[in-house]
């Protein structure tokens, strides 16, 4: 290859997999999977460029378990050579520092008139290219290469917001800027060296060193070495610049930053902080420095985080488990804003590619009821509920506080099979069994649900009888359950229903279910030990406050919600959370992204 490669753009279709994904289901292709991961523990970062549809591409991504591998994705449509060049720029990337793969010879072609010097290559070339691939990196086993790439797209993504006031932006990021100087510079020898030697777009003297070389110069008293790190609002960058200033004659000899600060001003603000010294810029550079200029939207820092003090020692943050529904998930950024630790368990797309709900009370109590046998037997066989139906780590203990949603259980009908008498949950507020097969398969079809022909309806029907939804009593009896599974010290905090009446939803009585529920819920925890109720209802009461159903919330009420939330525990625990005004005010502008692009950056965060 003609330069080391930094970035690999994958094409999807009969590439990344086999088949195309509009026209029906793809195979996996093991050997790209394994790649994928592989490199990317060596530094490689990986991309996709796909004329596909984005929600069906991710989907089979996620199924995957590849998904969180990848950054920047471009799914869409458009023609991909300016759709690269647009990628490149926005991952601050050179063309020849990435590898295009595509099954299609036009698409390469277009990509490389697009953006010269992108290094091309068919797919059936990968299993010789895999090698230099893997020798091209080095190891990365933290995967912080990904993990900062990560931080530019959420930084990225953020900036759009701000409709082209970019000093507006930067000055709300609250970038902070640390130098380090002197003895303090020696323990990152490697780090200072990789920046010289493979930085370009801003290696404003171009003067490679061996490692041998720089270290002889830390020890020189005639020369000044220092290191910039960065943070604001949206991470860490960590060390993203070195400089060496000969002293006798004030002339800079090292002057470098990593690309992922590029447009923060960063190198024009350590200039000014340096005094301007004589710098002799070698070849090109992707920022051009002036003698007059101090950016007024950074601060230095003197060593200490951006981000809110750990909690003193002896009084760690609280462990938070949240349970329930993926749309909870915009409930964490605000919670993080406050002491706590949040950790998730959601519904996902199972490998039959359906949304599995894995926390209704029913489903719950056979994780730990059902033998192993049994689960896998209906794990196998109902593709709804799929491999990972009965893997949760609800009875882990890891946590100090249980936020569970009971929702399904508001949702969701049961159905009991004739032979054994296990009722399980699905969909909801319609019978499947007293449904035609044929019509009722095509919709499963179209949905791209795998599993769901027409013969499993047929056999579902004949095996499995309709109960409808969990009745009250059945609902407060497996809640007690479910305290005596949880230790006795942990409390659970449960966020029940709404009961608004939303036309149209195709979920006739909701309103009805939810406060039938509600009831048992408020009645069971009266009596229950360390239980507590948080009250959607006392702020979700009208049509205005929800999306296409009772159970989904304008976004603005997940920061309500998650507020309700932390003060019952501060109230439970003794004493109000500890809050920050900057994780809320970050989180406040993620809810405000578009519901799609909140879904991507959930997952990368």
């Amino acid at each position: 290859m003609a330069e080391p490669v930094k970035l690999l753009i994958w094409d999807l279709d009969d590439t990344f997999w086999r088949g195309t994904l509009s026209e029906g289901p793809v195979a996996p292709i093991a050997e790209n999977l394994a790649l994928v991961r592989s490199t990317a523990a060596c530094g490689l970062v990986h991309t996709v460029v796909s004329k596909n549809d984005p929600a069906a591409a991710e989907a089979e991504l996620e199924a995957l378990g590849i998904r969180d591998l990848f950054v920047f994705l471009r799914i869409g449509w458009q023609p991909k050579g300016p759709v690269i060049k647009e990628l490149l720029d926005a991952m601050q990337l050179r063309a020849p520092n990435a590898l295009f793969l595509d099954d299609n010879p036009v698409n390469l072609r277009e990509a490389a008139f697009y953006n010269p010097g992108l290094q091309t290559a068919d797919p059936a070339d990968l299993p010789m290219l895999a090698g230099v691939l893997l020798a091209s990196g080095k190891p990365d086993p933290e995967f912080s290469r990904l993990k900062q790439y990560q931080l530019l797209e959420r930084q990225q993504q953020a900036r759009a917001q701000y409709e082209g006031d970019n000093l507006a932006f930067l000055r709300a990021a609250g970038v902070q800027v640390e130098f380090r100087e002197g003895p303090e510079v020696v323990p990152d020898l490697a780090r200072i060296e990789e920046l010289i030697n493979r930085s370009n777009q801003l290696n404003f003297t171009k003067l490679r060193v061996t490692t041998e070389a720089l270290a002889a110069s830390f020890a020189d008293p005639a020369r000044r070495w220092g290191t910039v790190r960065v943070r604001d609002q949206f991470g860490d960058y960590g060390l993203v610049g070195a400089f060496c200033l000969n002293i006798a004659a004030n002339r800079l000899e090292q002057f470098v930053f990593s690309c992922r600060i590029l447009h923060l001003g960063v190198e024009q603000f350590t200039y000014a902080r340096l005094g301007f010294p004589a710098l002799d810029v070698q070849g090109d550079v992707a920022t051009e420095l002036n003698n007059t200029d101090r950016p007024d939207w950074l601060t230095v820092a003197a060593g200490a985080p951006a981000a809110p003090p750990a909690p003193a020692a002896g009084a760690p943050r609280l462990r938070v488990f949240l349970k329930g529904g993926c749309d909870l998930g915009q409930l964490t950024p605000f919670l993080q804003a406050f002491d706590l630790d949040v950790h998730e368990e959601f519904n996902f797309l199972n490998e039959n590619q359906i949304t599995a709900h894995l926390e209704h009370t029913m489903l719950l109590r056979q994780t730990r009821e059902l033998p192993a046998a049994e689960q896998q037997r209906l794990a196998h066989r109902l593709p709804f509920l799929g491999a990972e139906a009965y893997a949760t780590d609800l009875w882990s203990g890891a946590y100090d506080v249980l936020v569970f949603s009971p929702l399904m259980d508001y949702t969701q009908d049961l159905y009991r099979e004739r032979a054994t008498g296990i009722a399980v949950p699905f969909g909801g507020y319609r019978d499947l069994t007293a449904e035609l097969p044929e019509p009722l398969a095509a919709r499963y079809a179209q949905r791209k649900f795998r599993g769901m022909d027409e013969a499993f309806l047929r056999q579902f029907a004949h095996d499995f009888q309709f109960e409808g939804p969990i009745g009250p009593a059945k609902f407060r009896e497996n809640l007690a359950w479910l305290r005596q599974q949880v230790p006795a010290p942990v409390p659970i905090f449960f966020l029940n229903g709404t009961e608004i009446d939303v036309p149209n939803s195709g979920e006739p009585g909701a309103p009805q279910r939810h406060a039938a529920l509600n009831a048992a819920l408020e009645a069971f925890v009266k009596t229950a030990p360390n239980c507590f109720v948080v009250d959607a209802r006392s702020f979700i009461n009208q049509r205005a406050d929800v999306t296409n159903n009772l159970r989904h919330y304008q976004p603005r009420h997940y920061r309500t919600l998650a507020q309700h939330l932390a003060a019952a525990i501060g109230e439970w625990r003794g004493r109000q959370l500890t809050h920050s005004a900057w994780a809320d005010w970050r989180a406040r502008l993620w809810n405000r992204m578009p519901a799609k692009l909140r879904g991507v950056v959930a997952r990368l965060t």
